[in-house]
């Protein structure tokens, strides 16, 4: 009792017995070593490709020459923001941008989860699969043949459906150059080839929910839809609320291959976002200490809302990103 008494009271010669921070992280790694070595190329992969390109930042800051380097090029401060700030093309871009984003949260966001509870409702497996399969190919197509079949589609001179409108007596309707529907366009086209990619996640959080709970509802009366509401739905919340904390980090990210094959001089006004412009003016006009300060205006955005959704979803209960 006196010995341990002693180990209690003092807490130093329980702290020489105890391994340091470093020699406790060089053992967890040797005993975990093979799933480290399992994640060391994903670890290279961001090491390599995301935080040392963040060195180029810095050009957000400078007035960059190719010919002079990092180090040589002149430091301008925040000329290139306040050029970015007081532009005329500033506000359009901010428009465009936000408008296309909010039209895929309004309109994309929710359809994977219906579509997943759908199928989940589904008790023929064969059926099932079957639509599932359907649903995913649109994912595993490029953009370019996206644009393409919607061409071939809505184009006024030959597409089918300005020829279906000419057999049955109606007039053609310019799809492609009007800039009324130019954003419901590309909210079409990402329901089309996502959605059905989305709900692999949905349909994994739906897998998970306790059967019990089906049952309990059942004994209380409540049909299917009552059962969808009262327990499918709350049980996979957390898994809409992560995702849609990280959609609101892609605010700024409306998809530049997608907007760019869809451009036209007709829609110019509606499509210029900020992925186009930055292919423009640093790309196309060379001007790349401009580009750099407007893509890091883009992240900034993006982490702000990411920070600030995830403290609103921890504070109303639900569990966020981090």
């Amino acid at each position: 009792m006196e010995n341990t008494k002693t180990l209690k009271d003092n807490p130093y010669r329980t702290q020489k017995k105890s391994p340091g921070k470093i020699k406790k992280l060089f053992s967890q790694i040797a005993r975990d070593k093979y799933l480290y070595l399992l994640a060391l190329p994903g670890i290279i992969y961001f090491l390599l490709f995301k935080y040392v390109p963040m060195w180029g930042i810095t050009i957000a800051f400078k007035d960059f020459s190719p010919f002079l380097g990092y180090q040589e090029s002149p430091w301008v401060g925040w000329e290139h923001f306040i050029r970015l700030f007081s532009g005329n093309d500033f506000l359009l871009l901010l428009r465009n941008t936000l408008a296309i984003s909010f039209l895929n949260l309004l309109f994309f966001f929710p359809l994977p989860i219906i579509l997943s509870i759908l199928l989940n409702e589904v008790r023929n497996q064969f059926y099932k699969k079957t639509v599932q399969s359907i649903v995913y190919l649109p994912h595993f197509l490029s953009w370019v043949i996206i644009a393409s079949l919607t061409f071939m589609l809505l184009s006024k001179s030959e597409g089918v459906v300005n020829q279906l409108f000419v057999f049955f007596g109606l007039e053609k309707f310019d799809f492609l150059t009007n800039s009324d529907i130019f954003w419901f366009l590309l909210t079409g086209q990402s329901i089309w080839k996502e959605a059905g990619w989305g709900t692999i996640i949905f349909l994994a959080a739906i897998a998970g929910v306790n059967t019990e709970l089906y049952e309990a509802a059942k004994i209380d009366g409540a049909n299917r839809f009552r059962q969808i509401w009262h327990v499918t739905l709350p049980a996979i919340r957390n898994v809409i609320i992560i995702l849609l904390i990280l959609r609101l980090g892609d605010v700024m990210e409306v998809g530049f291959e997608q907007v760019f094959l869809m451009y036209n001089g007709a829609v110019s006004q509606v499509a210029e976002v900020f992925d186009t412009y930055v292919y423009r003016v640093g790309i196309q006009q060379g001007q790349f200490s401009y580009s750099t300060a407007v893509g890091l205006f883009k992240s900034l955005v993006g982490l702000i809302l990411v920070v600030v959704a995830n403290k609103m979803a921890k504070r109303f209960g639900d569990e966020g990103i981090y």
